[in-house]
């Protein structure tokens, strides 16, 4: 049985994400993520995929659907998300969205926020850029208040820093919203047709 979304880690996540899109093997998911890229956010080994599927059967967030083998290969087990472990991604997500503490997450949950309906997406946003003024605003705060008893600027440095970036970080928001938000950006993946290039990637990855 699941245990809610703190027991997920972000490659479980990410697996649970591939199984939204469709059924698929273990196998198949390893070679999709590569293909992906999924390298820049988790650590991706045959190990780390393999620990983590079975750690998602056992708590209930995906089952077993199939198996086959093809020639000489090892056979393969298919898996499919259960309603548990949908319920957990999307849960997942929304908390991530929102959260300002782990930036490696965050960027986990923007991969998958597509999965989310557009008007939740952007009221989750709205709640994320709000934490963001404030710890700028209170880094700012901070900086001058320190300035004005005394501190050197030297020592301050990556207050100010902080500062910056968490700028910098409010300006993308604001250019992500307003491409979200507006009515020629299409959303979601339910009303998109497979690619020719999608199901290459497919037929590859299962190969």
């Amino acid at each position: 049985m699941a245990h809610g979304t703190a027991t997920l880690t972000p490659t479980a996540v990410m697996l649970l994400a591939l199984l939204h899109e469709d059924d698929m093997h273990a196998y198949e998911m390893v070679r999709l993520l590569r293909e992906r890229r999924a390298d820049r956010l988790i650590a991706l080994t045959h190990g780390t995929i393999y620990h983590t599927v079975a750690r998602l059967e056992r708590q209930g967030r995906i089952v077993e659907v199939g198996s086959d083998r093809d020639g000489n290969r090892p056979e393969r087990t298919t898996y499919a998300s259960t309603d548990a472990g949908a319920a957990d991604l999307l849960a997942w997500i929304r908390r991530e969205l929102v959260s300002v503490d782990d930036p490696g997450r965050f960027r986990i949950a923007l991969t998958e926020v597509h999965n989310l309906p557009r008007d939740e997406v952007l009221a989750l946003l709205a709640q994320r850029r709000e934490l963001l003024a404030a710890s700028r605003d209170a880094h700012r705060s901070a900086h001058a208040h320190a300035i004005a008893h005394g501190s050197h600027p030297q020592f301050l440095i990556e207050v100010h820093r902080q500062a910056a970036l968490l700028d910098a970080d409010i300006a993308w928001l604001d250019e992500a919203v307003e491409f979200i938000r507006r009515p020629d950006t299409v959303w979601g993946v339910v009303d998109i047709p497979a690619t020719d290039r999608y199901l290459a990637q497919r037929e590859a990855a299962r190969a």
